[in-house]
């Protein structure tokens, strides 16, 4: 099992949580994805030992609407 971290800025209500879940669901690997609105911590989860692919979590983000501040 892999997980990786990242901090995301702008989510400002629930609407946001849901859709950087879903943004970032949608990438390979992820098996789940865990999203705190107060602290903008963006938790992902792989089954897999592969870490997930930082450039594509960035860019679902940014998609999003959102900016990764770390």
């Amino acid at each position: 099992m892999s997980t990786s971290t990242f901090t995301v800025g702008g989510m400002t209500c629930d609407h946001c949580v849901s859709s950087v879940t879903e943004a970032v669901g949608k990438i390979d690997g992820v098996d789940s994805v865990d999203v705190e609105l107060e602290s903008g911590l963006v938790t992902l989860e792989s089954d897999t030992e592969i870490e997930i692919d930082t450039d594509a979590f960035t860019a679902a983000i940014e998609r999003a609407g959102y900016e990764v501040t770390s």
